[in-house]
């Protein structure tokens, strides 16, 4: 009787070991030394910034610092697009950045608050051309995944092959997945290669902390950085809308500190690294900064 228990049991370890081991889970849980099995190819990639401004003023902290990556001398030719109001079903109200946006992004941005479905057909051109072009589509979901579901469902409508490796989305918030609604999430683990990075909010974590009391972004607005007009629009915006009329207080942003935790899917996406702190980001991607522009990527 022991040795049939035995038995049993090992076949019921071995079953849910081939079970564990076969599955093909919907989302990668990426690790500090986990990547993509592609990389990002400047050549012929698009890279989606996708922003919810809602109700967290981190976005504008996070569209600031993509600034210094642009204009760095490796990502200055960057193919990409940036999207306002991608945001999910949580309560609260949204962030106007509407000329911070200018500012960082030109005319390479669109507005999914105020003209969603403009935002919709402006986002699958993009897409379109990249993927008939051979590229590869790489989503930094600063937010909810509702907006990126629509996108696939429109792309989809009109014809579009979408292969799941051709269309890579990189989230690192669970509180962004919990306020994405249950069927766009799904929808999106499904039909996109979909990565769950550690979030950036914390430190030492496999992705760099960018949410830090031990940075102050004041001075930036009077440095001899590329961005200090950016910096001064940012503050500005952040002061405005942080915690105003049930918005959300970012307690880091309104206490002088730096919290753009967002931008470790970009990281990631770029295969960037030696930036695990802000300080750390700000001392590479600093155009007065010499060894900056002998880094490659």
């Amino acid at each position: 009787m022991i040795r049939q228990l035995a038995i049993h049991a090992a076949l019921v370890f071995l079953l849910l070991r081939f079970d564990i081991s076969t599955a093909s889970p919907a989302t990668n849980h990426a690790q500090a030394t986990t990547k993509a099995p592609y990389q990002f190819d400047k050549n012929q990639d698009l890279l989606l910034l996708h922003f919810d401004l809602k109700t967290d003023v981190d976005d504008v902290h996070t569209i600031a610092a993509m600034h210094s990556i642009l204009q760095s001398p490796q990502f200055n030719r960057l193919n990409y697009w940036a999207v306002s109001g991608t945001y999910g079903i949580q309560s609260g109200l949204y962030v106007p950045a509407d000329h911070l946006f200018d500012l960082v992004f030109n005319a390479n941005w669109t507005n999914a608050h105020m003209q969603r479905q403009k935002a919709l057909n402006d986002t699958v051109q993009k897409v379109s051309t990249t993927l008939a072009q051979g590229g590869r589509v790489w989503i930094s979901e600063a937010g909810q995944s509702d907006f990126t579901q629509h996108l696939i469902q429109q792309l989809k409508v009109n014809g579009t092959s979408l292969p799941k490796e051709k269309i890579v989305l990189v989230q690192h918030s669970e509180w962004n997945e919990k306020e994405t609604s249950k069927n766009a999430l799904a929808f999106v683990k499904q039909n996109t290669t979909y990565y769950k990075i550690p979030d950036g909010n914390a430190s030492a974590n496999g992705t760099p902390g960018f949410n830090t009391l031990d940075f102050t972004v004041n001075p930036l607005e009077n440095n001899p950085l590329l961005d200090t007009q950016i910096w001064q629009e940012a503050n500005k915006v952040s002061s405005q809308y942080n915690g105003v009329n049930g918005r959300y207080l970012n307690k880091t942003i309104h206490s002088g500190g730096a919290d753009f935790s967002d931008l470790v899917e970009v990281v990631w996406i770029l295969g960037i690294t030696g930036v695990n702190t802000v300080d750390a980001f700000f001392t590479q991607f600093n155009p007065h900064n010499p060894s900056a522009k002998e880094r490659s990527y």
